[in-house]
């Protein structure tokens, strides 16, 4: 999930955030003489006490005649996960995750899941990519990050059935970022989790801070230097699909109305970010809040 909340924005066209008034999550708007598209950065799990839908936002949200999601989060989509997980993420029979690891990794794996109060065996069928989002997942929630209050389920609770909807990417692409790193990788992704398993909670807390507050540049601060360690997770986790989501903009403006994309925060802030790729196509995206 932190690794879901990254990205960054262009010199040329984007509005200096200190020039702004801070202290509420920022906001940005792309339109061209018909077409207003709304982009607002997300955080998966927030605790329960921070509130960010009102002003801007609660107004964009309003006057927009679509929601987008990264997924479609819709329950019929949603259901069609669990299935999807059993294919893709569970090891071959025969196989189990700590016997895939070396004695120091085992004890490094081990020691995090004590720590988390879950037992070393837990995990055991699960390939590595998706047992370190498990692990992120259940150190979050001890630190008091709940999906349930993550603003994409906020939104999509607002909305119900008085918007149309849309999706940037499928759920089985999603995890195909991870599930198709070589192994090798994918227990160094899972080690290195365990090995900051008490730094996690801490650290999403700061990004949070900062997401709350508005300030994009303290935030991307925190996300270039979360990713310096892996350049080809970053590569493909943020980078490639802000590309790709610069084009589904572009291809949207050709269609008047106006549409609220909601994504998480880590796209709209630090290198290689959304408005930086949205510039390169001579789009400006403008910060309204």
């Amino acid at each position: 999930m932190t690794r879901n909340t990254l990205i960054g924005l262009a010199a040329a066209f984007s509005l200096t955030t200190g020039a702004m008034a801070q202290d509420a999550p920022a906001l940005w708007r792309v339109a061209d003489e018909d077409t207003t598209i709304y982009l607002f950065g997300t955080v998966h799990a927030l605790p329960s006490d921070v509130d960010w839908y009102s002003g801007p936002v609660k107004t964009a949200l309003d006057e927009s005649s679509t929601l987008v999601t990264e997924i479609d989060m819709s329950p019929e989509a949603l259901a069609e996960i669990g299935p999807m997980i059993q294919q893709i993420a569970i090891l071959p029979q025969g196989t189990t995750l700590r016997g895939m690891m070396s004695e120091e990794q085992r004890e490094t794996y081990e020691t995090a899941m004590a720590s988390i109060g879950v037992p070393p065996e837990a995990f055991d069928n699960l390939e590595p990519w998706f047992a370190a989002l498990q692990l992120s997942n259940v150190a979050f929630a001890k630190a008091g990050f709940q999906p349930q209050n993550g603003t994409e389920t906020v939104l999509e609770a607002t909305v119900g059935d008085t918007k149309g909807r849309d999706a940037l990417e499928t759920p089985r692409y999603q995890f195909s970022i991870f599930d198709e790193l070589p192994m090798d990788a994918q227990l160094d992704y899972l080690v290195e989790t365990a090995a900051e398993i008490d730094t996690l909670g801490p650290m999403l807390d700061e990004m949070i801070a900062e997401w709350a507050e508005g300030d994009v540049e303290a935030l991307g601060h925190l996300l270039n230097d979360a990713l310096e360690s892996d350049p080809v997770l970053a590569e493909r986790l943020l980078y490639a699909r802000n590309a790709n989501w610069a084009v589904w903009i572009d291809d949207r403006l050709d269609t008047p109305g106006t549409i609220f994309i909601a994504v998480g925060a880590g796209h709209l802030a630090g290198t290689n970010k959304l408005q930086d790729l949205l510039a390169e196509r001579g789009i400006q995206a403008v910060r309204v809040q």
